[in-house]
């Protein structure tokens, strides 16, 4: 008998993805909807697609996955991000390991993500090479504790599937810099967890050193205005995240 899975997705008020993102796991055993109490229809959508949905306080996305994962029915789990869809190739893929005489050999499997911003695919920037560990054993794999960019733990072997997901980022500068404070803050206690300092050396030198790499060395200004944009939005994002960890340091209370 294949082994059976439970697709995991977090959500908070994701109407206007949800939707395409179920649609492209509605092959799996369980969806395992976590939400993070939706304001708009995004309960509404998961039920249609027979969802098991539960509710919980979000603390950061490790967390929230942490606390997921032991309650999935199954003891495969693939996490899903609503704005992001399983491609047919990809879901191929994991149904044919999941057959697979014994089950997948591996602990956890990764895979590359074809990303999207502002509706066209960014084929440069560094985010060509994008690869998430999304399918293990649950029993195997775990989050570390950190707010931010967390892959996973994974006792054992990690294999990378051919397949892709499909990630649709951000729509526009305002879905973009609704979520800017957040992630800047998250990512500056990160830093501040990690040891870190933001000298002078580095509010200068590591917002530019970040457009270099991504805009000439990683090829961005072959993705045209997308690619200058989304180049000069992580030089932003750099910056800020280090002046919100020099106003830590100045004893300055971290925003939640």
């Amino acid at each position: 008998m294949p082994e059976k899975l439970t697709v995991l997705v977090p959500t908070r008020n994701e109407e206007a993805n949800l939707r395409d993102c179920l649609e492209s796991v509605k092959w799996a055993d369980e969806i395992f909807v976590v939400d993070t109490f939706s304001t708009d229809r995004t309960l509404e959508i998961a039920r249609e697609f027979g969802a098991r949905v539960v509710q919980h306080e979000y603390v950061n996305s490790a967390a929230q996955k942490n606390w997921a994962i032991p309650q999935a029915a199954n003891l495969w789990v693939m996490v899903v991000d609503a704005d992001e869809r399983v491609a047919p190739e990809l879901a191929a893929e994991v149904r044919a390991l999941l057959a697979a005489p014994g089950g997948p050999p591996a602990a956890a499997y990764r895979m590359h993500r074809r990303t999207f911003f502002f509706g066209r695919e960014i084929r440069h920037c560094g985010w060509d090479t994008d690869a998430v560990t999304r399918l293990f054993r649950k029993d195997r794999a775990r989050y570390p504790e950190q707010w931010v960019h967390a892959d996973m733990n994974v006792d054992g072997p990690v294999v990378t599937l051919r397949g892709k997901f499909d990630h649709y980022t951000y729509r526009s500068l305002d879905q973009y810099f609704e979520k800017f404070g957040r992630y800047t803050t998250w990512s500056a206690k990160d830093l501040a967890a990690r040891g870190r300092r933001a000298t002078v050396w580095n509010l200068v030198t590591r917002p530019a050193a970040r457009f270099l790499k991504m805009y000439f060395l990683r090829l961005g200004f072959l993705d045209g205005a997308a690619g200058a944009v989304l180049c000069g939005l992580a030089a932003c994002s750099v910056f800020t995240k280090y002046a919100k960890l020099w106003e830590m340091q100045k004893g300055q209370p971290a925003p939640e």
